[in-house]
């Protein structure tokens, strides 16, 4: 009944099953999730970014992605600009120290190039950690949870529920995230929609006041307003000169009025006028004139009056 040797065959031996299918190694998976890009599966090298359903990739990737949006996976095809995305502040483990992997080295899966700034838990996977979407700011979700405030424990910038995204979740936690994506995604829609109103408001209102400006502008320069006033045709300037003591004086045909007489500029041309009198003339401007009392000294020739002392 046996083979040959005298052995017994074993069930297993001599029928088919079916095979059971690979179990992943969870410890190996999840720090692969944690050290490597969702985009490109490479090491994660800072600067490092997030997503809003708490995804981690490297900045380059994602900007090489977005020019060239054919290489956008699935999973990615909510990022539609960097806006999407947000930078963490990550705070760098005191103990990691890197090395190269090798096939037949020991790879120490515990140690983290990461860590929470105020609990000091290792960012290996084995811990939830979340980010601030306000700031960028990365916590272990234990800290968050015994420490409740609503002020960022690294930067001390407030922050709100919503806010508050965890890293490389379940499938629950991605709904989750999915679900406060769209409120803030509306919220920040609805304050753009409030700036644009204040903007459209403040520029009606300087159309406004600048319509009633010229309103009354015109008002003023109206005939209505100036018909109480009677009306008297300009005289239309002629092309003949006069002249008054040695100047020509361009102007109407007409003699001036007594008003217009009695301007300065009216005084200076006429032959009663003298530099002397003038109240408005400084004693300085006077003085160059042989009509102040000081020309009569004058023994030398003088540059700026009309007296050379030739003789």
């Amino acid at each position: 009944m046996g083979c040959d040797g005298g052995t017994i065959p074993r069930r297993d031996e001599l029928v088919r099953k079916k095979k059971k299918p690979e179990q992943k190694d969870k410890d190996s998976e999840l720090s692969f999730r944690w050290r490597h890009c969702s985009l490109t599966q490479q090491p994660l090298q800072p600067p490092i970014v997030a997503c809003g359903l708490g995804r981690l990739y490297n900045k380059d990737a994602v900007i090489e992605a977005l020019l060239d949006k054919t290489n956008l996976p699935e999973t990615a095809q909510h990022i539609k600009n960097l806006k999407d995305i947000r930078e963490l502040k990550l705070t760098p483990n005191p103990a990691f120290k890197p090395s190269a992997e090798k096939g037949d080295a020991y790879i120490d899966r515990q140690t983290a190039p990461y860590i929470c700034p105020v609990i000091g838990l290792e960012m290996n996977g084995k811990f939830r950690f979340a980010f601030l979407w306000s700031c960028g700011c990365v916590v272990s979700e234990r800290a968050l949870k015994e420490v409740k405030t609503q002020v960022c424990h690294k930067c001390q910038q407030p922050f709100t529920v919503e806010d508050v995204i965890i890293l490389n979740g379940t499938a629950e936690d991605a709904e989750l995230m999915q679900k406060r994506l769209e409120i803030r995604q509306a919220r920040l829609k609805a304050e753009k929609k409030s700036r644009n109103e204040e903007k459209r408001k403040m520029k009606t209102n300087s159309t406004l006041t600048s319509g009633d400006l010229n309103k009354t502008d015109e008002q003023e320069g109206s005939p209505s307003s100036t018909s109480s006033l009677p009306v008297q045709d300009k005289p239309l300037p002629s092309k003949s000169t006069s002249k008054i003591n040695g100047t020509k004086l361009n102007g109407a045909t007409k003699r001036p009025t007594t008003t217009e007489l009695e301007d300065p500029l009216f005084k200076k041309v006429k032959n009663s006028y003298s530099v002397a009198k003038d109240p408005s003339a400084s004693e300085v401007y006077k003085s160059l004139f042989t009509s102040h009392q000081k020309a009569h000294q004058q023994t030398k020739a003088h540059w700026i009056t009309y007296n050379p002392f030739y003789n």
